[in-house]
């Protein structure tokens, strides 16, 4: 794969069954060297992750980094450590909004690297209630067996 490919390093699968996906966009996130080391060897966390907005600013939390074992500086980041999301300010206006409003919320789909830069992937989501879930595992458990019937003969 040449350096002008994307890699996808993490995803969290289990956002699409927790949430309702309304709206998706790409940002970048400030990240310490070692950090950027750490993830391209796979090596982080996005399925707690949420996304803060404050001060006119979108913070990446909860998103767990794991050091890098071969940088030389002794001072280690918090793995753990909120870390700033490149965006621009409409766009974190106009998310700012739509979290102001009831259920609505940002999470971290996925993380990746694009050109050679680490992007993220967040969603404005709204959270399902249980029944949205069961109800989508017995459609999706129909669909498979429609599948499997229609496979064999």
């Amino acid at each position: 794969m040449g350096s002008q490919g994307i890699r996808i390093v993490s995803q969290n699968r289990k956002a699409r069954h927790e949430y309702n996906i309304i709206d998706t966009l790409e940002a970048g996130i400030v990240l310490l060297g070692p950090e950027v080391k750490s993830i391209r060897e796979g090596r982080i966390n996005i399925k707690d992750g949420y996304v803060d907005i404050r001060d006119g600013e979108a913070w990446l939390q909860n998103v767990h980094i794991s050091p890098y074992p071969y940088a030389t500086n002794t001072a280690k980041p918090d793995p753990l450590r909120a870390r700033k999301l490149l965006l621009h300010k409409q766009e974190i206006k106009r998310l700012a909004g739509k979290v102001k409003e009831r259920g609505f919320t940002l999470i971290p789909l996925k993380v990746y690297i694009s050109r050679g830069k680490v992007k993220v992937e967040i969603a404005l989501a709204k959270g399902k209630k249980l029944y949205d879930k069961r109800e989508a595992l017995k459609r999706k458990t129909i669909d498979r067996e429609f599948e499997k019937r229609f496979k064999i003969r």
